[in-house]
């Protein structure tokens, strides 16, 4: 009696994950770089606390919209596509079958098979099989708007926190240098979360969440410096 190797892929993830790292990562990166500015500009606790939180609540909002539009957008074309495909089955359902053969045939799988394939397939769901197969659509993959809004603007709120409670938290005349230090270690655990999560090196998430997010901060820090003005 033969048994089924269970196996545990991270593709389902893919929407979700994307949008909650996505998120992160911008609320830690956008707002200690605008703490980073503010406080290089000569402005109080205050005022960088005010500017912090302005930013959060601006870019939770703004992610949470950036991402339900993109979204939406892709979701639209995936609706679309299948609409067209569900037209071209309706009017030509042999030269569908023989197209869903052939995809088969020039991966590798002998002919005769390869019709019999596509014949039960079809016979199953006859859309869902030429979604998968020629356009690349999936129940796992699909685009779902609200889920990647409300993912991301979540996180977005959560990452842009993290800096304002450096700032609360520390003596504020070395926020210049204590929220750009702690906001590069909470990158390093964002990138080794988010390759966890998704299944990859764990250093590479890390390597390029916080190279990217040193960068953002000391640009922003020095056009603090230069104008002398909250930015």
């Amino acid at each position: 009696m033969s048994r089924l190797h269970p196996e545990k892929h991270s593709v389902e993830r893919i929407g979700w994950l994307r949008a909650a790292v996505l998120g992160a990562n911008d609320g830690i990166v956008s707002t200690s770089s605008l703490i980073v500015g503010v406080a290089a500009a000569a402005a109080g606790q205050n005022e960088v606390l005010v500017a912090g939180s302005a930013g959060l609540v601006a870019g939770a909002l703004a992610m949470a919209a950036g991402e339900y539009v993109s979204v939406s957008s892709q979701a639209d074309t995936e609706a679309a596509n299948l609409e067209r495909e569900r037209r071209e089955l309706d009017d030509h359902p042999e030269l569908e079958l023989a197209e869903l053969s052939e995809s088969f045939v020039i991966r590798g799988v002998d002919r005769d098979l390869a019709v019999k394939v596509a014949e039960q397939l079809t016979a199953k769901d006859v859309v869902a099989a030429h979604a998968r197969e020629e356009l690349g659509i999936s129940d796992l993959t699909t685009a779902r708007p609200l889920q990647a809004a409300v993912t991301s603007a979540a996180m977005f709120a959560i990452g842009a926190a993290l800096p304002l409670g450096v700032v609360v938290m520390s003596p504020f005349r070395y926020a210049p240098i204590t929220v750009p230090v702690s906001s590069i270690l909470f990158l390093a655990v964002l990138g080794a979360l988010g390759a966890a999560v998704g299944g990859a090196p764990a250093w590479k998430g890390i390597v390029r969440v916080t190279f990217w997010g040193a960068i953002a901060m000391a640009v922003t820090a020095g056009v603090g410096r230069l104008f002398g003005a909250p930015v």
